[in-house]
Parts: structure tokens; C-alpha cells; sequence
């Protein structure tokens, strides 16, 4: 059985047309906050829907949604991001090499 020591892990999403859809929208409404303001939305409720409907509740803590690329920050066990791996529509899970 794997650790309980949640660390910190990054995880990017496979190819989504409604984020480039967003995205492009944002590039081009730089002028408004309501194209980021729609992507940071989308990916924050995209983000939490994969957690809750993957992991048990209260076992995570997302810490940030990226917005340039499509992806995040949580803190999780080596055997959740073990889970997330096989995850619909996660293409990578990479643990968090901090750099001393």
C-alpha cells in the first residue's frame, strides 16, 4: 500500500476544444476581464469535477488552476495521482520537483 503523506503534484489535461475556444477568446478580449474571467471559470469547475468524481472528498487540496495551459496544482498521495493517471482526459501527472 502506498504513502499517506500528500505531496504536491501538477496535472495537465488532454487536448479540450473549449479551452482553446476560451483561450483564444481571452487572447483576443484583452481588453475585458469577461473572456479570462469565462476561462478561469471553466477551468476551475473542470478541474474540481475531475477531482471530486475521481478522488474521495477531503482527501486533495487543490491548490491553484493554470490557465495558460490547461492544468493544476494539488496536493495528493502517490496512489491518487496513481488514480488520476488513469483518469478520462488526464494526460499527465508529474510530482513536484522543488528545486533546493
Amino acid at each position: 500500500m502506498g504513502s499517506t503523506k500528500t505531496e504536491s503534484y501538477f496535472v495537465f489535461m488532454n487536448y479540450d476544444p473549449e479551452y482553446h475556444r476560451l483561450h483564444a477568446d481571452r487572447s483576443v478580449c484583452r481588453r475585458t476581464k469577461k473572456g479570462a474571467y469565462e476561462l478561469d471559470l471553466y477551468l476551475s469547475r473542470k478541474h474540481d469535477e475531475l477531482l471530486a468524481s475521481t478522488l474521495q472528498p477531503g482527501t486533495y487540496r487543490k491548490t491553484l488552476s493554470l490557465v495558460i495551459v490547461d492544468g493544476f496544482a494539488v496536493e495528493i498521495t502517490e496512489a491518487q495521482a496513481n488514480v488520476l493517471r488513469s483518469a478520462n482526459g488526464v494526460r499527465v501527472v508529474e510530482k513536484n520537483q522543488e528545486l533546493a
